[in-house]
């Protein structure tokens, strides 16, 4: 039953009486956290994040899953940004400072696909949350009432095993 868990656990967010706000707010962090490359401490940072705040943690990490593979498509793009950010005059001051500090190096923030994705999660993140929550706001009920009917989401959220045992 343990690799049945994932599955639980996401049926169990996208059924769970959730408010728009915080499916919404977990969706855009996801969306941010999906558009960074991973295997740094930005991401790891993100996750801890997502996970401390009060948040749709199953919303967030369905978006950070489905983004992963659309940051991968806007990697040219990411990195021009990236490129321009750190290569600006204004702002090279800047980056040597901050590269010297003791943890930056371990956020790859030199790095132009890891800067310029996160420029542009960080960019979307209001208008992200500001679309997606008028959304969730209309089709939530309805999804988790459709939801609550399938046999496999009573069995997988227990409410079948826990009749069972009455």
């Amino acid at each position: 039953m343990f690799f049945l868990r994932p599955v639980r656990f996401f049926f169990k967010a996208l059924v769970t009486d959730n408010t728009p706000s915080q499916l919404a707010l977990g969706f855009a962090l996801g969306v941010v956290i999906g558009l960074v490359p991973k295997g740094n401490l930005l991401a790891i940072s993100l996750m801890v994040v997502l996970s401390a705040i009060r948040v749709n943690l199953g919303m967030g990490m369905l978006a950070a899953f489905a983004f992963s593979w659309v940051g991968v498509l806007l990697d040219p793009i990411t990195h021009r940004l990236g490129l321009t950010l750190l290569t600006t005059e204004q702002l090279v001051p800047f980056w040597t400072e901050f590269s010297n500090q003791p943890m930056a190096p371990w956020t790859k923030f030199n790095n132009t696909i890891v800067l310029g994705s996160f420029v542009l999660g960080m960019t979307l993140l209001v208008p992200v949350f500001l679309i997606s929550k008028p959304l969730f706001l209309k089709y939530t009920p309805d999804w988790s009432e459709r939801l609550k009917k399938f046999k496999l989401i009573q069995l997988l959220h227990g409410t079948e095993l826990s009749t069972k045992l009455n």
